[in-house]
C-alpha cells in the first residue's frame, strides 16, 4: 500500500519556522495501530488523517508520537492548507469527535481562518505543587480547561526565560501546561509544554488559543488579538473571539510531498 503524504510548516510563511504537521489523506481509516506507528515514526508534533465524506465534510483525526489527541489546531491548518492548494474553494467543514463540527475558511490573501467553540480555563483554587515546582518561577494565576493548566506571569522576559522541569510536569496527566504573559510586540505570548502527551515543547500550538483567548479577552477588554507562542521555531497567532467562538487564523508552506510505503 502506498500513501500520499504532505508536510506543512503550520503558524508561518517561512520554511523551518512554526510548528510542522503531516497531513495524510484516506479514503477509509487505516488501523488505529497503523496510524499511531506512522505517527511516531514520522516525530512531528502531530500527524493529521483524514477521510472525505459522502456530504463533502472532513472527518480528521491527530496522533502524537504518543498517542491519539483528540485536538490539534496546526495540524488542521496544514491539512486545510493542502486542501485549499488542490481547490479553487474557500470553505471546509471537518468533523472531529471531541470538537464536533467547525469551518476553514480561506482569505484572499491565503490567510487560513478555523472556527472553534471556545474553552475557557477556570481559576484553580489548589495549586499541584508539581506545577509549581516544574515552572521554577510562582505564577500571578494558575488557571485550567479541559486540555492544560494555565500559568500566567507579569512580562515576556519570565515567558522566554523558562526552563521547566519536565518530569515533574508529566505528573500533571493527563494535562498539559501553556504558560502565558502580555508582551509589547504582541497582545501576549506563550508557551506549551506537552511531556505526558506529545513531546517537551510544542512550536506553535493552535487548539491552546481556545483557552488563552477567552482569558486574554477578558483581561485586556479586547477582542481582536495577535499573539506568538515562542519556542525554538515560534509563530504567530491571529484571534479574534466572537461570543463563545474563537477564530485562530494562520499562514502555512509545504516542505515536503512524499510516499509511504506500507
Amino acid at each position: 500500500m502506498q500513501l500520499k503524504m504532505y508536510q506543512v510548516d503550520a503558524f508561518t510563511n517561512q520554511l523551518f519556522q512554526g510548528n510542522s504537521a503531516a497531513v495524510i489523506e484516506l479514503t477509509q481509516w487505516l488501523d488505529d495501530s497503523l496510524m499511531f506507528n506512522i505517527a511516531k515514526e514520522n516525530n512531528l508534533s502531530e500527524t493529521a488523517f483524514y477521510v472525505r465524506q459522502n456530504d463533502g465534510t472532513y472527518h480528521i483525526r491527530w496522533f502524537s508520537p504518543l498517542a491519539e489527541i483528540d485536538f490539534c489546531g496546526h495540524a488542521t491548518l496544514a491539512s486545510a492548507y493542502i486542501l485549499f492548494s488542490s481547490s479553487a474553494q474557500n470553505k471546509l467543514t471537518f468533523f472531529a469527535e471531541a470538537v464536533g463540527e467547525f469551518f476553514v475558511t480561506r482569505d484572499d490573501n491565503g490567510l487560513i481562518n478555523m472556527c472553534f467553540s471556545t474553552q475557557p480555563p477556570t481559576v484553580v483554587k489548589d495549586v499541584p505543587s508539581a506545577l509549581l515546582n516544574g515552572l521554577g518561577a510562582e505564577p500571578v494565576a494558575v488557571l485550567r480547561n479541559r486540555q492544560a493548566y494555565f500559568a500566567i506571569y507579569e512580562n515576556s522576559v519570565q515567558i522566554n526565560a523558562m526552563t521547566p522541569d519536565l518530569e515533574l510536569l508529566k505528573q500533571l496527566a493527563p494535562y498539559d501546561v501553556v504558560i502565558s504573559a502580555p508582551a509589547e510586540q504582541y497582545d501576549f505570548v506563550s508557551r506549551y509544554f506537552w511531556p505526558a502527551n506529545g513531546g517537551d515543547e510544542d512550536p506553535v500550538t493552535g487548539s491552546i488559543h481556545c483557552g488563552l483567548i477567552p482569558y486574554w479577552a477578558q483581561r485586556l477588554e479586547k477582542d481582536n488579538f495577535v499573539a506568538y507562542q515562542g519556542s525554538n521555531r515560534g509563530g504567530i497567532i491571529y484571534c479574534k473571539l466572537d461570543n463563545d467562538l474563537v477564530t485562530i487564523s494562520g499562514e502555512a508552506i509545504l516542505y515536503m510531498t512524499a510516499t509511504i510505503e506500507i
